[in-house]
């Protein structure tokens, strides 16, 4: 009995070993494979990421290209002068006339069989919830309804100082969400898990509301009718995409030419201007720093406060002022300054009344005691404004409180504070007013110390931990709160815990590539992160699926993007095969991918899923590229060399279609053609007539309908490209010729 007993014992011992020992392997072989997903969707994560910048890049390229020509151009008349104001400024729609009137769109009959939602003002909060469900519902809310809407919220934002202060003893907690870049999914479902806004329930969205997504239309109605719904609750900051400029590139103005065919121009005017009228941050408590980019070395939250933000049409082009008008500007700051104390940067500049009792001497106490507040200075253009800051405030009160108003019909916002109404001129922002907004628009936090020029992107600067440390103790901040980044998460802490990204734009890349988060602030300002998944089909994929999915839409973009740089890889590989034999070693076809795209990505790490055809350890890079251009030459019918311009130069080609298209119709009439064709040969010191331009106009109008679409426009590039590929020194001339001679049509080139 007992030998028996103990062999029992031993059994169980041998096998409560062989069960440790199957729970050793199988718990490495886990770990293993979950660094290998781990890897996988940081690579994936890089390409997304190094894509999406290059991108940028060529952005800020393109119109610094375009900025320097207008520039370096005189103008022969006050026709061209308008053309390349209307081009890059403020002064694109100057010509329609009629939209100068900002309740034109009363003008705008709504037909009987509209169903969409009607807005009546002042909103009340039935109205924004209805306008969240009919959205929801894939409904349009009518032009008139659009820019009535616009017109009210500018006025609203006109009010406002540039650093809005919101105070967390009003609300149980406060909401800071990132970019939503037109993804309603996102909105609604950050809603409906949050709750709605509410005097108890602040939020503060903190800037790129637009572009990438196809409901950017639909995400600003709803942001918008929440602020005039709840102005004290509800706040807004300006992102790098609230610009026109990058508009014409990432999809919103297409979208809102497309949604609105007859009135969009109109819609983009007033929101050019709404764009420029938004606060460009945030304090929450006097601690909390909410801000889209984040900082540099040189800013000044002093200079952001004061300075006229409204003039910062782009920050992607900056129209300095004239020497005589900064002396006469420093004159009379210095006059101004010689009578009064200057204003700390804690209080507001604004253009309002203070919301409530605020005065100088009450310091941050009185701050915290009200939301928003401004301290008028006293100089007798001020004095105008604080006039017509009453004005504004009556009337809004009357409005509120049933009264019909009394402002006049085509009374003109309120204009700014250096707007000389007797001399009609308005000042430009300096140098370094514009700086200061580049950078907090569009820098990004780094982990080495110091401040660099952020080149991956094109514009604003990389900080290090130490200016965000210099910046908090200056200004006795706790920590910055900013977006302009997409994270894996949704959100991510760097600099110590100082420095917290929030990006509310779940699935931003693909789906499955990223959550969305917001976070939250109680009194303590101790940060709560919600993170969630709008899209539910991520919910029913394994990790392993979600990763595959995302990693095989983000090789079919470099693919794409190899592809389009094909000439300049077979040049580089040449470079490295001395003898010509025709193959390379796959260390050098890394090095010679890396010099040609700078994309800064583990080219060895994705060579397995981007070469197939090696053997020992060298690839025939001419067989390589003639594969990589097999699944774009599949669904198109042009020859691999053009193809592969049209990848490289479509985006750029779609940009500056839309730069020329100045008035937004959606096709270049022949004065916009004309006047860009002025522009091109002032530059390249071409001597060309006006009949030769209208004779080279109408040979890129195919249809012969007087003006030129997109699709000439970019049949025209592929035809000039084929005719100079060829090699006959004419054949770039001939091909315009014959194709105004009626030749062909584009669909059958």
């Amino acid at each position: 009995m007992g030998s028996h007993s103990s062999s029992q014992h031993h059994f169980a011992f041998q096998n409560a070993e062989k069960a440790f020992k199957a729970a050793a392997l199988i718990q490495r072989w886990y770990r293993r494979y979950m660094a290998r997903l781990e890897m996988r969707r940081r690579c994936t994560w890089n390409i997304f990421q190094s894509i999406e910048y290059a991108g940028q890049q060529d952005q800020v390229k393109l119109h610094d290209f375009f900025s320097y020509l207008v520039d370096h151009f005189t103008p022969s008349s006050h026709h061209e002068r308008d053309f390349l104001n209307r081009m890059f400024t403020e002064d694109r729609f100057a010509q329609d006339v009629e939209t100068d009137k900002g309740d034109d769109y009363e003008s705008i009959e709504v037909p009987d069989s509209y169903t969409g939602p009607h807005l009546s003002f002042p909103l009340l909060p039935d109205h924004a919830t209805a306008l969240v469900e009919a959205f929801r519902l894939r409904q349009q809310l009518h032009a008139r309804y659009v820019l009535s809407l616009l017109y009210e919220t500018r006025k609203h934002l006109a009010q406002l100082p540039n650093i809005n202060r919101v105070s967390t003893c009003y609300s149980e907690e406060i909401t800071v969400c990132g970019d939503l870049h037109g993804q309603l999914d996102d909105l609604i479902f950050i809603f409906y898990k949050n709750g709605l806004p509410s005097p108890e329930r602040a939020y503060v969205f903190n800037g790129d509301f637009v572009d990438r997504g196809k409901d950017s239309v639909e995400v600003l109605m709803v942001l918008f009718a929440f602020m005039l719904v709840y102005p004290k609750e509800f706040h807004l900051n300006r992102g790098n995409h609230e610009d026109h400029l990058v508009n014409l590139r990432y999809g919103f103005t297409k979208e809102v030419m497309h949604k609105y065919k007859i009135h969009g121009k109109k819609i983009l005017r007033t929101l050019q201007d709404v764009f420029c009228w938004l606060p460009l941050a945030t304090l929450v408590d006097e601690k909390v720093l909410v801000l889209h980019g984040g900082v540099s070395d040189r800013t000044d939250l002093e200079l952001l406060a004061k300075l006229d933000r409204h003039k910062i049409v782009s920050t992607l082009r900056c129209k300095v002022r004239k020497e005589s008008e900064n002396q006469e500007e420093k004159r009379k700051v210095n006059q101004t300054n010689s009578g009064q104390r200057p204003t700390p940067w804690f209080l507001p500049q604004s253009r309002s009344l203070p919301s409530s009792p605020c005065h100088l001497g009450s310091g941050l106490k009185a701050s915290k005691a009200c939301r928003s507040c401004s301290i008028p200075c006293g100089s007798v253009e001020q004095s105008r404004q604080v006039r017509r800051s009453v004005d504004l405030e009556l009337e809004r009160c009357r409005q509120q409180a049933g009264f019909p108003g009394i402002k006049e019909k085509g009374e003109p916002l309120p204009s700014a504070p250096d707007c000389d109404a007797d001399a009609g001129e308005v000042l430009e922002p300096t140098q370094e007013e514009w700086k200061q907004v580049v950078d907090i628009l569009w820098s990004d936090p780094m982990a080495q110390e110091g401040c660099k020029a952020n080149t991956i992107r094109g514009g604003g600067c990389y900080f290090g931990p130490d200016v965000t440390e210099k910046l908090l103790e200056k200004y006795k901040l706790q920590f910055l709160i900013r977006s302009h980044e997409c994270k894996p998460e949704g959100y991510e802490f760097c600099h110590n815990r100082k420095v917290l990204t929030i990006f509310s734009a779940s699935n931003y890349y693909e789906v499955g590539s990223n959550r969305g988060a917001y976070v939250k602030l109680g009194p303590a300002l101790t940060p709560h992160i919600v993170q969630y998944q709008a899209n539910k089909t991520t919910h029913r994929l394994t990790m392993r699926q979600r990763i595959s999915r995302v990693e095989e839409s983000a090789l079919r973009a470099l693919r794409q993007n190899l592809f389009a740089h094909s000439s300049d890889l077979l040049v580089e590989f040449k470079k490295h095969d001395a003898s010509e034999s025709g193959v390379i070693t796959l260390s050098d076809w890394a090095l010679a991918v890396e010099s040609v795209l700078h994309l800064g990505l583990p080219w060895r790490m994705l060579r397995p899923q981007l070469v197939n055809s090696s053997v020992d350890n060298v690839l025939e890079y001419k067989s390589w590229l003639e594969s990589l251009a097999k699944e774009q030459l599949s669904r198109e019918n042009i020859q691999s060399s053009l193809l592969e311009k049209l990848y490289r130069n479509r985006s750029n080609l779609e940009t500056i279609f839309r730069i020329i298209d100045s008035d937004h119709s959606g096709f270049i009439s022949l004065d916009e053609f004309r006047q860009t064709w002025k522009l091109f040969s002032s530059h390249m010191n071409i001597d060309i007539t006006d009949d030769n331009i209208c004779d080279l106009a109408r040979s890129i109008d195919f249809n012969k309908d007087g003006h030129i679409d997109i699709n000439e426009f970019l049949e025209a590039f592929r035809l000039v490209e084929q005719s100079c590929s060829e090699g006959h020194a004419s054949a770039c001339l001939q091909s315009t010729e014959n194709a105004e001679n009626g030749g062909s049509s584009p669909g059958t080139r």
